[in-house]
């Protein structure tokens, strides 16, 4: 589902051409950030991705939280970010 999800959001992103990129990603531990960019990212990260106005929904409001997205691509494992190279 995360694969067919993320593979979506990037074929409309190619379909609109220049115009900008943006998504919300969360872990598993409930850590949400925004990205500007396409990227990918491996399964065992255990992240999904999501258009850019997906919200959590009021019963899961306490498993979620936003955080500002760390220096270069990456992710949050245990409320720290991991930048991938």
């Amino acid at each position: 589902m995360r694969k067919v999800l993320f593979i979506s959001v990037a074929a409309a992103t190619l379909s609109v051409g220049s115009s900008a990129f943006a998504a919300v990603v969360c872990n598993n531990e409930g850590d949400c950030w925004r990205v500007k960019e396409t990227r990918t990212y491996k399964p065992e990260f255990n992240l999904r991705v999501y258009p850019d106005d997906w919200r959590w929904s009021d019963r899961d409001r306490d498993h979620y939280r936003w955080r500002e997205p760390g220096r270069g691509h990456g992710y949050y494992r245990n409320g720290v970010w991991v930048e991938i190279r």
